[in-house]
C-alpha cells in the first residue's frame, strides 16, 4: 500500500508555502547531513523513551495510591504528542523536504523554553516531573544544535528566486 500521496497531503498541511520545496540529492545524502540526522534520531528515541518513563513513573505512584495531578497526566500525553511530531518532521527532512527541517528547527527551540517556562511555575509538577522537564528540554537544546550547524543550514537553506530582468 502506496502511502505517500497521503503523505504529501499532510505535508502541504504541516509544510505550507515550502511544502514543495526539495533540497537536492547530493545535499541530502552528504556523510555530515547522514551523521546529523543520525543524532538527532537517537537524541529523539531518548525523548520518547523518557516520555514513556514518565508515564510509567505516573502509572506506578497511581498504583501506590498516591495522587498524580491532572499537569503530569497531561504533560504525558504532550510530550508523546510532541515527541512523535518532531520524529515526523524529522522523517520527512532526511527524505529531503526543506519544510520538515523548518519545522524541526523551530519546535526543538521552542519546545524547550515552554517546558522549562512551566517547569518553573511553583507546585505546578511533582519534583520528578521538573526533573524530567529540564532533561527533555536539555535533549531538544542538543537537536537544535545539530540543525543549527553550518552544514545543515546551508543544506537546507531556502532559495533564492531568480534575478529578473529590468528593461
Amino acid at each position: 500500500m502506496n502511502l505517500e500521496p497521503l503523505l504529501l497531503r499532510l505535508d502541504r498541511i504541516a509544510g505550507g508555502s515550502r511544502a514543495s520545496e526539495r533540497i537536492a540529492e547530493e545535499a541530502r545524502t552528504h556523510p555530515r547531513t547522514v551523521r546529523a540526522f543520525r543524532a538527532v534520531t537517537i537524541l529523539l528515541l531518548i525523548e520518547l523513551v523518557l516520555g514513556i518513563v514518565a508515564v510509567v513513573i505516573a502509572l506506578v505512584l497511581l498504583g501506590r495510591g498516591e495522587h498524580v495531578p491532572l499537569s503530569v497526566w497531561t504533560r504525558s500525553v504532550v510530550v508523546l504528542g510532541m515527541t512523535a511530531t518532531l520524529f515526523y518532521f524529522s522523517w520527512r527532512a532526511q527524505l529531503g523536504w526543506s519544510w520538515g527541517y523548518s519545522r524541526l528547527r523551530l519546535f526543538s527551540k521552542i519546545f524547550p523554553v515552554v517546558t522549562l517556562v512551566l517547569a518553573a511555575i511553583p507546585g505546578f509538577y511533582p519534583v520528578w516531573m521538573i526533573t524530567e522537564q529540564i532533561i527533555f528540554s536539555l535533549i531538544l537544546i542538543g537537536v537544535a544544535d545539530y540543525l543549527d550547524s553550518d552544514h545543515m543550514r546551508d543544506t537546507f537553506r531556502r532559495p533564492t528566486p531568480p534575478a529578473t530582468v529590468q528593461g
